[in-house]
């Protein structure tokens, strides 16, 4: 028996016992690690890859959402685009309906006056006067006013009757407010004569033709003025008992 052999015979049995279960930990505990580490560095990579695949969904995610924002930003501008193109063209032609509305009614009216003094060779004029209006106004002046009263004065003799009243405007502005403008003046002028010398509705056949057929030229400051104006005509298709006024002078503002 050698030495060591003497030595390890000598030494006691739970010594020995101690000294072989530290061994078996220190084993274990060095081949546990080893396992992590194998394990570590095997799982490593693939940790990183889920991440950054995670990180690429999450990045696609947010462009996609931002592309159809503004997709759907884009087509919500345009559709109001669309809308608001829709009610301008709309709008331009219900004006246009108006306007051609407007002259139907006028060409009506005048119709319907021709219709009344078909044959003018029957018709004589008993009184003629025309009174003017200021830009874009309808109120009569005392200076329209007097010459209505003069026209009014013939009416006392006068039989078989009737008034022709035709309104008008320069050339200035848009055609349909102009039809509207040129009837509001031939409106002041009967709503005068009827109200103060109660002459009878059926007696007024009135017409309002805008800027259609001028009596003056408007290209000038005076030619439009004069355009401003209700024509007013007392005819009558009878022999009259009395002689009939003369045509009160042309007047304006």
């Amino acid at each position: 028996m050698t030495l060591d052999s003497q030595k390890l015979s000598n030494l006691p049995s739970k010594s020995f016992g101690v000294a072989f279960l530290a061994s078996a930990l220190a084993l274990t505990f060095t081949t546990g690690c080893s396992t992590k580490n194998y394990v570590r560095s095997q799982t490593g990579p693939l940790i990183q890859q889920t991440n950054e695949l995670d990180a690429k969904t999450a990045e696609d995610h947010r462009n996609i959402t931002d592309t159809d924002q503004r997709a759907q930003a884009g087509i919500a501008k345009a559709q109001s685009a669309a809308d608001q193109a829709n009610q301008h063209a709309a709008a331009a032609g219900q004006s246009a309906d108006q306007a051609n509305s407007a002259a139907e009614q006028a060409v009506n009216h005048v119709s319907s006056l021709e219709g009344v003094v078909a044959n003018l060779d029957n018709y004589k004029t008993l009184s003629d006067v025309s009174v003017t209006f200021g830009f874009d106004k309808s109120v009569l002046t005392q200076a329209d006013k007097d010459q209505l009263d003069t026209l009014a004065s013939s009416l006392t003799s006068a039989r078989g009757y009737i008034i022709a009243l035709t309104g008008g405007t320069d050339s200035v502005g848009d055609a349909n407010y102009n039809y509207q403008l040129s009837q509001r003046r031939a409106d002041a002028v009967v709503r005068y004569l009827q109200t103060k010398y109660n002459i009878q509705p059926h007696r007024f056949y009135e017409v309002g033709i805008g800027k259609d057929n001028p009596p003056a030229d408007n290209h000038t400051k005076e030619g439009r003025a004069e355009n401003r104006r209700v024509e007013i005509k007392l005819m009558s298709n009878m022999a009259q008992g009395a002689s009939s006024a003369a045509p009160a002078p042309a007047g304006g503002m």
